[in-house]
């Protein structure tokens, strides 16, 4: 195949740091495999704004909508809040979600052997777990209109506005039967139907593309009873489709069924390319961290399982994306943990910069 394209975004805080160990990942694979991933880097959140005074300029904007896909490390941190809304971090991140219409987050809550008693849920709950949370990214009441802050009588009201076409529901959909279909083939739709006509609409229409994957198992369950179930009993779950604001909420609880949020990867895929891929970003699912940045404390484990669905989703190379995996498990099942993940009787810490280069050890030996 062609060298894919990779476009760099590390971001702020802990972002340059994590994206250094991915570097060391993807020049291993570029001394390994007969191909080169051809890298390149820019500027997104409060180090563009430094830069550029805006947190996505209209160039690295262009050089996103011509990669094959986009590793982004954090944005954001407290020295940005002064900022007005529109200039805040965040706000990079989220124009290069809608500008490149990356539609369909996908968060995976997987849960290591190594690491099941660092969930606030007994070990036989946990142990074991494997969901992917498919979030529909681009509209709902993130994006709806009318919104805004506005006077009415003698007080202000905040509006915001839940919206979605059929159009948009049935993508995100599609995307899940796709990726259940690669899985164990069991699809959980979460809306409220029972409250909101857009969840009325939404079940409508994931249960009519459900016609065209007679093979899946699906079901559909509201949003607040899924949040329930998620802390009952998660294997239950296999892939969970839901809208923008549920998708939010939900990801994050299950993300701490799994004890840590340095270990989450994520990704937001659109729709395909002229070359069969489709428009992809990667991210972990941690946020800045300001406060450990540049102390060699942060887990580049998360970064690094972002890269690994990078190569799973965007290049269809399953068995490479496997050995990332293998080698994270071969590391933690040796006892090696960053600090976030100390526990009881753990031996001392290792810094971020070690932890990548046991990671790189273990792709040597497989």
């Amino acid at each position: 195949m062609s060298n894919p394209s990779l476009l760099i975004l590390p971001g702020d805080g802990i972002g340059p740091e994590v994206m250094a160990e991915v570097r060391k990942v993807i020049n291993w694979f570029n001394k390994n495999r007969d191909f080169e991933f051809n890298v390149s880097e820019g500027l997104v959140g409060g180090s563009a704004y430094e830069r550029h005074g805006t947190p996505l300029h209209d160039d690295t904007l262009a050089q996103a909508q011509s990669a094959d896909a986009i590793l982004l490390g954090a944005v954001g941190g407290p020295k940005y809040d002064h900022l007005d809304f529109n200039l805040k971090p965040e706000r990079g991140l989220l124009r290069l979600r809608k500008e490149l219409d990356l539609f369909a987050n996908l968060r995976p809550a997987q849960c290591f052997d190594a690491l099941s008693d660092f969930s606030s849920l007994k070990n036989e709950i946990v142990a074991g777990l494997d969901i992917l949370i498919v979030r529909e990214l681009t509209s709902g009441v993130y994006f709806g209109e009318p919104r805004g802050i506005f006077e009415e009588g003698n007080e202000r009201i905040g509006i915001n506005t839940q919206r979605y076409t059929e159009s948009e529901i049935e993508r995100v959909a599609r995307s899940a039967f796709d990726l259940a279909m690669q899985r164990d083939k069991k699809l959980c739709s979460m809306e409220k139907a029972n409250v909101m006509e857009t969840g009325i609409l939404w079940r409508e229409v994931v249960t009519r593309v459900g016609d065209d994957y007679p093979d899946i198992d699906l079901t559909h369950m509201y949003a607040d009873a899924g949040a329930m179930q998620l802390t009952r009993w998660p294997k239950q779950f296999d892939v969970i489709v839901t809208d923008n604001l549920f998708g939010d909420l939900l990801s994050d609880l299950a993300a701490m069924l799994t004890g840590s949020l340095g270990m989450l990867p994520s990704a937001s895929l659109g729709s395909q390319m002229p070359n069969g891929r489709p428009k992809a970003l990667y991210e972990p699912v941690h946020g800045s961290a300001p406060d450990i940045a540049g102390t060699g404390k942060s887990n580049p484990i998360a970064c690094i399982l972002s890269f690994a669905m990078a190569l799973r989703y965007s290049f269809n190379m399953r068995e490479d994306a496997d050995i990332i995996e293998y080698a994270v498990q071969s590391v933690l099942a040796d006892g090696l943990r960053t600090a976030d993940l100390l526990g009881q009787g753990d031996l001392a810490p290792i810094s971020t910069s070690e932890m990548g280069d046991a990671i790189i050890a273990k792709l040597l030996v497989s």
